[in-house]
């Protein structure tokens, strides 16, 4: 059965909007009529807050509402009925072309300088993790777990179980939140669930906002209800969601000035794509597809786990993938283990699309593929994967050498 959340900030977003849409552009004495409707707006998240409590959206919308109740002078106390719709007038910021050179990431801050280097970071699939650094892990990370976290926008997504009873887990829900910016855009929250992959942010516009960049942040439908691209030109940044199956898969092209773009260093170890998945989160699927192709058969994450819709052995599993990745690289060998864990043919096409946006994202054509292992080494343990093999075949013949000389 899908995830339904039981935290309605989207519905009290929504209704915010299409309540005060336009109310910028009247005069002040339309003042007590947009206190009306923050009133609502705070009387609505109240009332969802128990089950909001973890939730990036919720807690972004109580912060906006003191800060508009502080700018428009509002009681907390009054009436809390909701004004009338209202529509946009024209040459609202909805249909704005221009954008000061500030919103504008390469003309603002490289306007005498080289171009920037651009960095990747995706996630897909069971989940598998490319960070910025070009690192390929396989994770747990079952619950909320940050992706990015940095002056400019935080993104965080939620894995929940494919299977009742499994630990293999994939994306059911994302949230974005664009921070204010300047006099480009305002704070924008964008949110993702299962079967629900909007092409508006959560107050149901397409772009920045109210400021004079607002179209320096849009969102574009590319495929209705499964893919959608979000352009932050004042951040130089691309963002590509999709819905594949039932899950998510997320994309990110970012320059490296904005990744590492945070006040606090020492807090860059909490967000996915820079560090990767904590050690003790992080699966060698690898180790795993071995044994599963040495056993012919399909091998679960966990111990006496139910068996998956459709078995998939090793040999057709591979057979499977290999119609849409053709290349053996950490891509196809993902395809192989979701197939194996899940049973689920979607998550085939969760690496294909994801290849595909590094692709389209990935700023070096030179590391599209990778190869490497998918876990760390501990702590200690420095040797580049390929050196215990060289040692063995090098011990190998130095006992064949003093076997002949016995």
């Amino acid at each position: 059965p899908a995830v339904t959340s039981p935290c309605k900030i989207l519905k009290c977003n929504s209704e915010f909007w299409a309540a005060t849409s336009g109310s910028h552009h009247l005069g002040a004495e339309e003042a007590p009529e947009f206190c009306t409707a923050l009133r609502a707006y705070a009387h609505c998240t109240r009332r969802t807050a128990r089950t909001c409590r973890g939730d990036l959206a919720y807690h972004s919308a109580v912060h906006g509402i003191d800060d508009l109740m502080m700018q428009h002078n509002c009681s907390k106390d009054g009436p809390t009925s909701q004004p009338r719709l209202r529509t946009l007038p024209p040459g609202d910021s909805q249909e704005r072309s221009d954008s000061p050179e500030i919103c504008h990431y390469e003309k603002s801050f490289h306007k005498h300088s080289a171009t920037p280097n651009y960095t990747h970071c995706g996630l897909f699939g069971d989940p598998h993790l490319r960070t910025f650094t070009d690192t390929f892990q396989t994770c747990k990370v079952q619950g909320a777990w940050p992706l990015i976290d940095n002056n400019y926008l935080n993104v965080q997504v939620t894995n929940t179980p494919v299977l009742p009873g499994s630990t293999a887990t994939a994306t059911s829900k994302l949230t974005i939140i664009f921070k204010s910016f300047q006099e480009c855009v305002d704070q924008k929250v964008y949110q993702a669930e299962m079967d629900e992959l909007p092409a508006a942010f959560a107050d149901g516009s397409k772009n920045g906002g109210d400021k004079h960049g607002a179209n320096s942040l849009k969102i574009t439908e590319k495929v209705s209800g499964q893919h959608i691209e979000i352009q932050a030109k004042y951040i130089g940044t691309t963002i590509v969601v999709r819905q594949v199956g039932r899950y998510l898969t997320f994309a990110v092209r970012m320059p490296e000035e904005v990744v590492n773009a945070v006040e606090d260093r020492d807090s860059q170890g909490l967000y996915l794509c820079l560090r990767g998945c904590p050690l003790n989160q992080q699966i060698d699927f690898q180790t795993i597809r071995s044994a599963q192709a040495t056993e012919g058969r399909a091998r679960r994450k966990g111990p006496s786990l139910p068996a998956p819709p459709e078995a998939f052995t090793y040999e057709t599993a591979t057979a499977k993938c290999r119609e849409k990745l053709p290349v053996e690289d950490l891509y196809f060998q993902s395809c192989v283990f979701d197939l194996l864990t899940t049973g689920d043919v979607n998550f085939m096409l969760a690496a294909y699309y994801a290849f595909e946006d590094v692709k389209m994202l990935h700023s070096n054509k030179d590391k599209l593929h990778l190869y490497e292992r998918t876990r760390d080494l501990a702590p200690g343990n420095t040797a580049p994967s390929g050196t215990l093999p060289v040692l063995w075949v090098v011990l190998l013949c130095l006992s064949q050498c003093w076997l002949c000389l016995l």
